[in-house]
């Protein structure tokens, strides 16, 4: 992202009719550049107020230094939450963190809602109304919530065979009877979690659809793999896709009635937009703060009572 620095200056010095200038986090230099040219920059999330909350503002003193700090809300928080990370999550962020070859995300989102001169929010004042109005205090500066963008258009529609036999296989089913299992794009299960998911399923009896990636690109070398036989076993019961599959037709089919996802943001509102209820598991970046959003076990998210560490076996699945 870098090497698109340069480039980048040169196009805006060369625009001269421009109102705005729109870009995420990636890009955190951005902000000075605009500035210089005198062009207003707002920087748009595809985050929650909650999880840039807990992204130290440029206003404040942070005292935290080791993991275990970040499993309670930081100090700017000045309303009595449940929401924060267990450390599990935390160091997961503080693996990238330490990779000095690595600008972490946490530092591109640092410096861009610093240098920015309005944020802009995928989501709501329904949604978390305490945590807009937060974050537009710690950094200063107007905070607008954009809505959460539900897609409007399915995917282009492609009829491939796989999407066809699924769908041959969902309207057999009862209506809200299926549950739809997938970990989007980047997280992925340990092979013990995913072996407990797997039996957990199994023992519960009911019917599912589950996208498995076994591999998260070309730089994960370890592959996860479902206990054998499961498949077989549960061959009357589910469906499992090991390739790409059309995650809003899935949704949007009257047979499913609830997502087992990894709490990513993009697919807690495609649940949502099709009134799928949701069960939230979490491995990574903000999808800890998401889930705990939706206000605990009671309704829905699979967590732990432990801050330490994520154990879960089959029965709770079941």
């Amino acid at each position: 992202m870098t090497t698109s620095k340069n480039p980048l200056s040169k196009f805006l010095e060369s625009c001269d009719d421009l109102d705005c200038v729109l870009f995420d986090f990636a890009p955190y230099w951005l902000p000075d550049i605009a500035t210089s040219l005198g062009i207003p920059n707002v920087i748009f999330s595809i985050f929650t107020a909650a999880s840039l909350s807990f992204v130290k503002p440029a206003s404040a003193v942070d005292d935290r230094s080791k993991p275990e700090d970040f499993t309670f809300p930081p100090k700017w928080v000045t309303f009595p939450t449940s929401v924060t990370l267990r450390l599990f999550e935390v160091l997961r962020i503080f693996e990238q963190s330490l990779d000095p070859n690595v600008v972490s995300d946490i530092y591109r989102l640092q410096e861009g809602m610093k240098g920015c001169d309005m944020i802009a929010v995928r989501s709501c004042m329904e949604f978390e109304p305490e945590w807009l109005h937060l974050l537009e205090e710690i950094h200063g500066k107007p905070v607008i919530p954009v809505g959460v963008l539900a897609t409007t258009e399915y995917d282009t529609g492609e009829e491939n065979q796989t999407w066809r036999s699924m769908k041959d296989w969902l309207d057999k089913k009862k209506k809200g009877s299926v549950v739809y299992i997938a970990f989007g794009s980047e997280a992925k299960p340990s092979q013990v979690e995913l072996t407990e998911i797997a039996l957990g399923l199994e023992l519960s009896g009911l019917p599912f659809i589950w996208v498995l990636r076994k591999h998260r690109g070309s730089v994960d070398t370890e592959s996860i793999e479902l206990p054998e036989g499961f498949e077989k076993r549960t061959k009357a019961q589910g469906l499992v896709c090991t390739s790409w599959a059309a995650q809003l037709k899935i949704l949007a089919h009257d047979s499913v009635g609830g997502f087992l996802t990894h709490s990513g943001w993009s697919s807690v509102v495609e649940a949502l937009q099709h009134a799928r209820a949701l069960i939230l598991l979490t491995f990574l970046a903000d999808q800890g703060i998401n889930a705990r959003g939706f206000g605990g076990e009671e309704n829905g998210v699979f967590d732990t009572k432990k801050r330490e560490e994520r154990i879960f076996h089959k029965g709770f699945s079941c």
